[in-house]
């Protein structure tokens, strides 16, 4: 492999803790983001004086748990319609998904946003591998928080080695439940401790989730999936899906190359 020494402790780390945590490259882009979603709590709230972390972190304060969904899917729905809101969000982990999944690269069309409130059951993600909804084994999530997350605050992901356990727990068993899943792996799996600032790409093949948050404060994460474009693709397609974001001239050229007509 001819990789750098940052590229091949990156790819180590990777590998066996399937993932990895590092501060953005990009604060700039960071909170460019941060102020957008600031700007859209404030005017729900009328809170123009508070600052940003106590508008997010207290969140669940300023609004009823009837009205949440609809403002969540309001906010993804705004940011998703800003032009250089998606390549903003690429800048913040650019370099590591470089180096981790390639510099060819396709990216979600839509960048999903997600606001947990202390004690709220009804914004669970529960324990899940995204393969096993038809998603390309290729795919890595990128996962940026706007607040500081920990414990229930955050996320948790079942560590590569403890994988066999869970294929073992699946074999000869039909129509397991969540729960039952989660059950089964909670004593471990890895709970992601994450400061605001940081980004986190995860290997989205293996098992994880949430659970209610108790932490007293509301979390905010956003997600998104990248590729490399040439890697074998799951149910989300190219053009459906995802969107080529950094195809190089030779690729663009190689992919229109037509040979010409014998005479």
């Amino acid at each position: 492999m001819f990789f750098t020494k940052e590229e091949t402790k990156l790819d180590k780390e990777f590998f066996n803790k399937g993932y990895i945590k590092k501060k953005t490259d990009s604060l700039k882009s960071l909170n460019y983001i941060k102020n957008i979603f600031i700007k859209k709590i404030s005017e729900f709230s009328n809170k123009k004086n508070s600052s940003s972390n106590n508008l997010l972190n207290n969140f669940h304060k300023l609004i009823d748990i009837k009205e949440l969904n609809n403002f969540r899917i309001n906010i993804i729905n705004h940011i998703n319609n800003i032009n250089d809101f998606r390549e903003k969000y690429f800048l913040l982990g650019k370099k590591y998904l470089e180096i981790i999944v390639g510099n060819e690269l396709v990216m979600q069309n839509r960048i999903n946003l997600s606001i947990q409130m202390p004690n709220d059951n009804s914004s669970l993600l529960p324990v899940h591998s995204d393969t096993w909804s038809g998603d390309s084994p290729f795919e890595v999530v990128l996962w940026v928080p706007l607040v500081n997350c920990y414990s229930s605050k955050s996320m948790y992901i079942l560590p590569p080695q403890e994988l066999n356990k869970i294929n073992n727990f699946f074999s000869g068993k039909k129509n397991l439940s969540s729960e039952q899943i989660f059950s089964e792996i909670k004593n471990d799996v890895e709970w992601i401790n994450i400061s605001y600032g940081e980004v986190l790409i995860f290997n989205q093949n293996l098992p994880h989730g949430n659970i209610v948050n108790v932490e007293g404060e509301t979390r905010w994460s956003m997600n998104c999936r990248f590729k490399s474009i040439f890697s074998p693709y799951g149910d989300k397609k190219i053009g459906e899906f995802f969107e080529p974001i950094t195809l190089r001239a030779i690729s663009k050229i190689g992919m229109n190359y037509k040979f010409p007509n014998e005479t």
